[in-house]
């Protein structure tokens, strides 16, 4: 029985609405047997909170906060392993980012950082662009969670935040977050899984999708959030699955040796 990885945001919910057969699939998965995570590559809610996300969502069965992983979990591993003694870090960003960054020992400073780690917030501004531009011109290493220009219900997301940063500095941020294989390396160690013995389920083929197929996962893209299935001929890689919905994700997986 493999492990399985699943997406949130037009696998399991748009913007706060369950999407078809969401319900079902996570009681699936949590009868099953088998380790699975909840991925998102959003940075700004910690696991707690996607947990009781999905609660308020109507998704009613009770998923242990252990079964989720973001990608402010990933960013501050992987800085963790990259920074040595150097723990100062600038973050653009709301509480979980610098709640993870914290548990993996950096300062939080706007003076003389390291790191300019920039995630999510509504407050993003002319002050947090001037003092992250000022900051990489002096040094700091440029890191971000995610790629992704647009999150749920049209919220502008880390990628568009990166923009004008990078325009300003000519620094292009190195991402973690999918499609970036690290973010699926994390995950798997997270979960004591391994790449071949584990199924990616997305709904995007430009994050979810390629992110498994770089990490030897088996790959099933759900069409109902990003990627639909008149997208398909324009990418030069393909899913191993596609199927409508959540609900023929739990079909998909009972028949999966």
């Amino acid at each position: 029985m493999k492990a399985v990885i699943c997406d949130i945001d037009g696998v399991l919910l748009r913007d706060e609405t369950p999407l078809p057969g969401a319900a079902e699939l996570v009681e699936e998965l949590l009868v099953r047997g088998a380790p699975f995570l909840f991925l998102t590559n959003y940075p700004s809610q910690t696991p707690e909170q996607l947990r009781q996300r999905l609660r308020e969502a109507g998704i009613t069965a009770d998923v242990p906060a252990r079964h989720f992983y973001t990608s402010a979990l990933a960013t501050a591993e992987f800085l963790h392993d990259q920074a040595g003694e150097r723990r100062r870090a600038y973050v653009v960003g709301e509480g979980a980012l610098v709640d993870a960054l914290t548990a993996a020992g950096f300062t939080i400073t706007d003076q003389e950082a390291d790191y300019v780690v920039l995630g999510e917030t509504p407050e993003f501004g002319f002050d947090m662009i001037r003092r992250a531009s000022r900051l990489i011109g002096r040094g700091a290493r440029f890191v971000a969670t995610n790629p992704d220009v647009a999150g749920p219900e049209g919220r502008p997301s880390c990628g568009a935040f990166a923009a004008p940063i990078e325009r300003i500095t000519g620094h292009r941020p190195f991402y973690v977050g999918k499609p970036n294989a690290l973010m699926m390396r994390a995950a798997l160690r997270f979960m004591q899984a391994h790449s071949e013995q584990t199924v990616i389920v997305g709904d995007n083929m430009d994050t979810d999708i390629i992110a498994g197929i770089n990490s030897g996962m088996e790959t099933v893209l759900v069409l109902s959030g990003v990627t639909l299935a008149t997208d398909l001929p324009r990418y030069a890689y393909r899913p191993h699955h596609v199927v409508e919905d959540a609900r023929a994700v739990i079909a998909l997986l009972r028949a999966l040796p």
